[in-house]
């Protein structure tokens, strides 16, 4: 008899959720601040900056689709050793570049190689983190415990900017040596304690409802076919009849290609039109969606959620990216006393906030998406409605800021709408394209913010320089005091909120976009699950 797997909270399950937290607050660090620092030792320009930071943002997205197929055919541990060597080399080789101070073409070059190192290694911490926990944890809990997981990530720029902080005040040399032995160390841990906890027998009734689950035993995620359940019924009754009695499920059989139904059009449609009949049993099949690979790309499901991802977290990306030459663009507009040490801590301020709020907006959107879900009986999909929301609000919040001491505000709204927006898509995933493949299908839609992050990021950076340019040729205006007066950059924009406020306006516009197909996504998901009730096919022998 094989034994029975681990109770949902026995030891080995919670030891897997705290290492895969443990991992994923190791990958997070592409947004740690020190990318001003860098460029005002090396002089590099914003667009130089934002260009170096975009490289560490497609290592992390670039890398997607392979670390998911690696993750999903051959476990943690390739993907784990990986992020280890990754961020090591990179991490120590921006240092090494900062401590010698050339702001050389071939430094530029390694920088954004050693970026983009880190960023792959971020990715592959990450794709093993949710793939683990969402096979070990039941479909009910799975947007709140997924969404546990991811807001490591989103905590992982505060934690480690603040143990710099704190034991290395203003040494960015020492920060870049506790992100690079701080974040690989904890990659060779989860090869010991990050794993796949298979799930306890669980029963639920069928129905649309509860996500068309049948009675099931939950067992580690096939891979191939969908699973089928056969249970003896001598009753006609509708497969979906919250009324009929659940039978106890045999173990999984998979089924001939030529008996095999599946209920996913779309995401539910059927491979036969006809219904199998035999005598004395029915046969109910549905294991979930797995749409994947070719499929995937044919599905106009997965383009809907990629518009949706590019649009937002591209304006996510660019804020990030440029939170600290707002804050300081803020803290230099008027200002004869313009202290570095005081505008590094404005810029600091910005990161906190931002990456606390990413953490928070992690999970509780994994909890309001389950709320959603099992209390409300609506689709996921309609929490994108939530996450647009925020952040069209944030954007027309950073509009209006002109002081640096509100900037915090913008900040933290930003914060929370990325974070949400990173917590509920891996679960919505989930819900359209099935477990089996979640860190493949995963990866492929982290393609998206590549799109909107790298739009967005060179347009700020761009309209930047240009006011930084205009700037410089006014040689006779009180600015020049206040450059005179120990301002650390050539390249400072003194406008205010006018050096970026015209980006803003772009990435509004986006946001409001985003905005309009959140709200279709939740009604064609809606729509579908009552499609469902109509077409569900079951086999029954007369």
């Amino acid at each position: 008899m094989e034994p029975q797997p681990p109770a949902l909270l026995s030891a080995p399950r919670m030891l897997t959720l705290i290492g895969s937290v443990l991992v994923s607050l190791s990958s997070g660090t592409n947004y740690v601040p020190y990318a001003p620092q860098l460029g005002a030792r090396l002089l590099l320009s914003h667009t130089q900056s934002n260009v170096i930071g975009l490289a560490g943002n497609m290592g992390v997205y670039l890398s997607g689709p392979a670390w998911g197929r690696v993750v999903d055919s051959k476990g943690p541990r390739i993907p784990l050793i990986s992020a280890f060597a990754c961020l090591l080399i990179g991490y120590l080789g921006i240092r090494h570049i900062y401590d010698d101070g050339a702001g050389t073409v071939i430094s530029l070059v390694v920088l954004i190689a050693c970026s983009f190192m880190t960023g792959l290694a971020g990715n592959a911490g990450l794709a093993v983190a949710m793939n683990t926990t969402a096979k070990s944890f039941p479909e009910t809990s799975r947007g709140t415990t997924t969404g546990l997981v991811l807001s490591g990530f989103g905590l992982s720029a505060f934690f480690f900017a603040t143990i710099a902080s704190v034991a290395f005040p203003g040494d960015t040399s020492a920060l870049l040596l506790v992100l690079g032995l701080g974040t690989a160390i904890p990659m060779l841990l989860g090869l010991v304690i990050v794993r796949q906890i298979p799930l306890p027998r669980a029963s639920t009734t069928l129905g649309i409802e509860e996500g068309l689950h049948g009675p099931e035993e939950y067992q580690s995620i096939p891979s191939g076919d969908a699973a089928l359940f056969i249970h003896e019924n001598d009753s006609h009754t509708s497969l979906l009849d919250p009324t009929e009695n659940v039978h106890e499920a045999s173990s999984y059989h998979v089924p001939e290609p030529s008996t095999v139904l599946e209920l996913v059009p779309g995401r539910i449609a059927s491979r036969e039109s006809s219904v199998r009949r035999s005598r004395s049993r029915a046969t109910s099949v549905y294991d979930g969606p797995n749409v994947y690979g070719k499929q995937l790309w044919l599905s106009s499901d997965f383009y809907l959620v990629f518009v949706i991802m590019s649009l937002l977290s591209g304006t996510g990306i660019m804020y990030i990216n440029n939170v600290g030459s707002i804050s300081q663009a803020l803290y230099a507009k008027g200002n004869h006393n313009y202290d570095e040490v005081e505008a590094s801590r404005w810029q600091a301020a910005q990161v906190s906030t931002l990456s606390v709020c990413n953490f928070a907006g992690r999970i509780l959107i994994g909890l309001i998406g389950d709320l959603v879900r099992y209390r409300l009986h609506l689709p996921r999909a309609y929490c994108f409605c939530i996450v647009s929301t925020l952040f069209v609000v944030s954007q027309l919040s950073v509009i209006s800021v002109n002081d640096v001491a509100h900037l915090w505000k913008a900040t933290a709204l930003l914060g929370l709408a990325y974070g949400s927006l990173f917590g509920i898509t891996p679960t919505i995933v989930i819900d359209w394209f099935g477990l089996s493949h979640l860190s493949e299908n995963w990866g492929y839609l982290s393609l998206s913010p590549l799109v909107g992050g790298n739009l967005f990021s060179l347009m700020f950076g761009r309209n930047l320089d240009s006011h930084a340019s205009n700037d410089d040729s006014e040689t006779h205006s009180p600015l020049s005091l206040i450059r005179r007066g120990g301002l650390p950059s050539e390249h400072q924009c003194f406008d205010g909120r006018d050096c970026y406020v015209s980006s803003l306006y772009v990435t509004a516009t986006a946001c409001l976009i985003a905005l309009g197909l959140s709200v279709w996504a939740g009604i064609r998901d809606q729509r579908k699950t009552a499609e469902a009730k109509r077409e569900v096919i079951w086999v029954a022998e007369e």
